[in-house]
């Protein structure tokens, strides 16, 4: 009687731990959990919107990298033409220069041809001959002068030569000039053409690269963003987990005011025996986003652990966030595993009956309170245990 009625006020702390803020906390510790699981939501909801902002600016970014690749093949196919006007530039200069001298050796002979000829009609004058001397004041110029055939008829065939190569020179010289001047246009057309359309796509290619540039920029900041949030998430799954364990033993510690002998052995539906009498804090699958690899039972450190089936003992050894953590193979393919004890009451190597001792729940490795972590693996992959208990 008085055993029980010392265990009573007790639970009332307890039950009121659970309800009551803790110190230095302003809510309820059932409220505080809510709240973290509320923020870790919410951050996961932020990590997906960077993530799929990220993946849009790497379409954009891989699309713009596509395009300046585009650019710059077109930049090349246009230097090639550049490279084969320019080529033709050469030719047609070479051309100018044959052209110039043709004009120059052109306008040189009509000049002599023209001076013979001038000196035939003072000739023709000195001799007196009036009508030819008319017809030479008559003319409209020089070039009406060549034209009038009443002149012509009345020269003789050495002066009806020199006048026929003046005009003949004379047209050739006129042709000269005309391609001359047509070869110039050529050259200078076909330079600006392409000077401009190289310009263009250079220009073009500087604009993709800017742009694409500044998305790198922007999708950088968001990665750095990403990453804080990520940080901040996982710390905010530490915090949910340390109160999550907690919240589990102050409920275990309620059924179990102190850390009983090893219970009776439990038998489920399945070949293997429960380790140990508690409750499920937390079942295996998907946690804040990674897999739980095994179920989380609550009992008081120091609760003996049974191994669920006989078998051979494979691991007994300190293992990261598993802390102390023992294995037993059962069959070819079946094992179990026992994680966070805080003692071993075997070892590797050691074959164990089912229903045997093999240690002692604690609180080692990544673990935020006494509890069991308890797997069930079938070719060293993790398999939900409540399918064998």
């Amino acid at each position: 009687m008085l055993k029980k009625t010392f265990w009573v006020p007790i639970t009332l702390v307890l039950a009121a731990f659970l309800l009551l803020p803790l110190p230095g906390q302003s809510a309820p510790l059932s409220e505080r959990i809510e709240k973290k699981r509320g923020q870790v939501e919410k951050k996961k909801q932020v990590e997906g919107v960077l993530s799929t902002t990220i993946q849009r600016y790497d379409n954009r970014i891989d699309s713009l990298q596509g395009e300046i690749t585009g650019t710059e093949q077109r930049l090349a196919a246009v230097q090639t033409e550049l490279d084969a006007k320019q080529a033709q530039l050469l030719r047609v200069r070479d051309q100018l220069e044959v052209a110039r001298d043709r004009l120059e050796r052109a306008r040189a002979k009509l000049e002599l041809a023209r001076e013979a000829l001038a000196d035939r009609l003072v000739e023709l004058y000195k001799a007196d001959q009036p009508d030819a001397l008319t017809v030479v004041l008559e003319a409209d110029g020089f070039d009406d002068l060549l034209e009038r055939t009443e002149f012509l008829e009345r020269i003789s065939d050495q002066d009806r030569d020199i006048a026929e190569r003046v005009r003949a020179l004379k047209e050739r010289t006129e042709r000269e000039e005309a391609r001359l001047a047509e070869l110039e246009q050529v050259r200078q057309d076909a330079a600006e053409v392409v000077l401009s359309r190289r310009n263009e796509i250079a220009a073009s290619r500087d604009r993709l690269a800017a742009a694409q540039g500044e998305l790198v920029t922007v999708r950088d900041g968001r990665r750095s963003a990403l990453g804080e949030v990520r940080r901040s998430r996982t710390m905010l799954e530490g915090d949910l987990e340390e109160l999550e364990a907690t919240q589990a033993r102050v409920a275990q510690q309620l059924m179990n005011p102190a850390a009983p002998p090893a219970g009776p052995i439990t038998q489920g539906t399945g070949n293997l025996i429960w380790p140990i009498n508690g409750t499920i804090t937390s079942p295996f699958g998907l946690r804040w986003g990674r897999l739980h690899a095994g179920i989380d039972i609550a009992a008081p450190e120091g609760t003996p652990i049974r191994a669920a089936d006989s078998g051979n003992v494979v691991l007994a050894a300190y293992t990261g966030g598993y802390g102390n953590y023992t294995c037993i193979q059962h069959d070819a393919s079946l094992s179990t595993c026992y994680a966070h004890q805080s003692g071993y009451a075997t070892s590797a190597g050691a074959s164990v009956s089912q229903g045997q001792v093999i240690g002692y729940v604690g609180n080692t490795g990544a673990s935020y309170g006494a509890h069991l972590h308890f797997e069930t693996r079938v070719n060293g992959t993790p398999m939900d245990p409540l399918g064998y208990l």
